[in-house]
């Protein structure tokens, strides 16, 4: 018997994100009108497939199409005046650990973890606050990437939008994100957040390259 996918990417639903189960998929496309969702077996092909356009794989059963040189010219190259920010879970959630590079050379300029118990998405919100707090320390007008829309989104609601409930063993990764979330709300800053755009330029430098 075949194994059953894990997860579940919903782009257009109540609550856009990644779901672990058909149930919790199924809650948020009830109702809605052109619902956009599709399954993956690992949580790396869903959050890469969220990051993406629905487009791109309604109908297809694996892989992604490759971007037209049309497509690729429009989007043109990254912008090397820039630092890089990622982050890596062994399990959602499990140990996770984030980073912040330079783009061009990829020298680790932070990193903060492991954290015995978080989320990617948790520790990709974390390394954008941190990537814009080292910017503004710094006076740097260099610009941030992200290849994460959920935790950009986050950031830009200037707040933290997981569900991982509290408890003893993150009771220090909590703490951090209330000083995230505090630091947005405190501060104002002029550093453009852009997604780094995977199909076109590959895997962001800051990535952990454990997928």
């Amino acid at each position: 018997m075949a194994k059953k996918p894990k997860f579940y990417v919903v782009w257009k639903g109540k609550h856009p994100g990644i779901y672990e189960s058909w149930g919790d998929c199924k809650a948020q496309i009830d109702g809605i009108k052109g619902a956009q969702y599709k399954s993956f077996s690992t949580f790396a092909e869903a959050k890469k497939a969220f990051n993406s356009n629905y487009l791109e794989y309604k109908g297809k059963k694996k892989g992604k199409p490759a971007l037209s040189q049309e497509e690729l010219l429009k989007i043109g190259e990254p912008n090397y005046h820039s630092i890089a920010v990622d982050a890596a879970s062994s399990g959602n959630p499990g140990k996770m650990e984030y980073q912040g590079v330079d783009t061009k050379t990829k020298k680790r300029l932070f990193h903060q973890g492991p954290f015995v118990e978080g989320t990617s998405n948790i520790g990709e919100f974390l390394a954008l606050v941190h990537g814009l707090a080292f910017l503004k320390q710094k006076k740097s007008d260099r610009i941030l990437y992200s290849d994460s829309r959920i935790a950009i989104g986050w950031v830009r609601k200037k707040k933290c939008g997981t569900k991982l409930k509290k408890s003893k063993k993150n009771a220090k990764l909590f703490e951090l994100i209330e000083r995230a979330e505090d630091w947005l709300k405190a501060n104002r800053y002029n550093t453009p957040v852009v997604k780094w755009e995977t199909k076109a330029w590959g895997e962001i430098p800051a990535d952990f390259g454990r997928k």
